[in-house]
Order: structure tokens, then sequence, then C-alpha cells
């Protein structure tokens, strides 16, 4: 009887082995649809996704309106966008969004190009600590992306190869980095 106990549970195993690619087959050839929670949410104890944005400081929304300008990132410069950007309506230049940067700086072939002559200093602490003069001038205005500020004082950098948008620029907007483009959220 022990053996014939054996052969049955051999039998059923070989049985169940030999039915689990159909059913594997089965469970995977429904098809499922998800909604993407994002990066910051919860699943209650009764499976509910719920979306946590808010509270881990993701409240910005796209808006529907034209509150959200987006700009195309040309290439990075040490992993930052690098961004085109307009100055007095003219003329564009390459310049890197510096989310570290209180102030815009500008090199010294912009400021040629746009024939602005120093018109005062600002002292500055560049990112090593160092505590730097730079002279400045004013631009009636810069603008990227339909972001437009106007009356800027910027400061010129004579041994930078590459300009810096800083917070006085784009101040009074949420930023948000993408792979191909920088956006532009209007508060």
């Amino acid at each position: 009887m022990k053996n014939a106990w054996r052969h049955w549970i051999t039998t059923v195993n070989l049985a169940a082995i030999a039915l689990m690619p159909t059913l594997i087959f089965l469970a995977f050839s429904h098809r499922a649809t998800a909604d993407d929670p994002g990066v910051c949410y919860m699943v209650t104890s009764s499976g509910k996704t719920v979306e946590l944005g808010r509270l881990c400081g993701n409240n910005i929304v796209a808006p529907s309106n034209n509150r959200v300008f987006r700009v195309p990132v040309k290439r990075r410069f040490g992993g930052t966008p690098v961004i085109d950007v307009t100055f007095n309506d003219k003329k564009t230049f390459e310049m890197i969004v510096d989310t570290g940067s209180s102030g815009t700086i500008i090199t010294q072939g912009m400021a040629n190009t746009l024939k602005l002559q120093a018109t005062g200093t600002i002292q500055a602490q560049i990112a090593d600590g160092r505590e730097i003069e730079f002279p400045t001038s004013k631009v009636k205005s810069i603008a990227a992306g339909g972001v437009t500020a106007n009356n800027l004082q910027v400061a010129l950098a004579p041994k930078a190869s590459i300009g810096l948008l800083g917070h006085d620029f784009f101040g009074k907007y949420d930023i948000k980095i993408l792979e191909k483009e920088v956006e532009f959220y209007h508060r």
C-alpha cells in the first residue's frame, strides 16, 4: 500500500509539472494595465495604492495653461544642462542652467558681442568658497523658452568659457531638469 501511495504522488507531481507550461502561459497571456503612482506612494493594508507626492515635495503638476515653459537641453557641461538663451531679443548664446548661482554671469566674449561696458562691480562667493569681485553691466532682456527677465544686472567673467544662468533669471519659477529639456513652472 505504501508503494501505491508513492506511485500516485509521483504521478500527480509529474502531471502537475506537465501542465505547468500551460498554466504559466494562461497566467501571462492576460493583459494588465496599471497607473503609475510616481516615486512617492504607499500601499495600504487592503492593497490600495495612495499617491503621496505632496508629502514628498512633488506637488509640481504641469498646468494645462501656458504657465510651464520648456527649453531643450542642447548638451551638458559637467552633467549640468546647457540651453540657448537670447539677450536683448537679438543674440543667442549657450548658457549653463546653474541652480546654485544667485546671479547670471556672462563671458567676456558675450559682453563684447552685446557691446556691454562695465558699469559697476559686485562681490560674489564662487563654488570653491573664495570671494571674487566681478565687473557688472545691465542687459535689457534675457529670454529662454518663453521665460523673460528685463533690466537684469549681469556679472562679467573675463576668464569664463560659458555663461551661467542664475536665480535672478529663473527665481520666480520652479525648475524641473529632465534628460532632454528644462521645464520652468510659474509659481
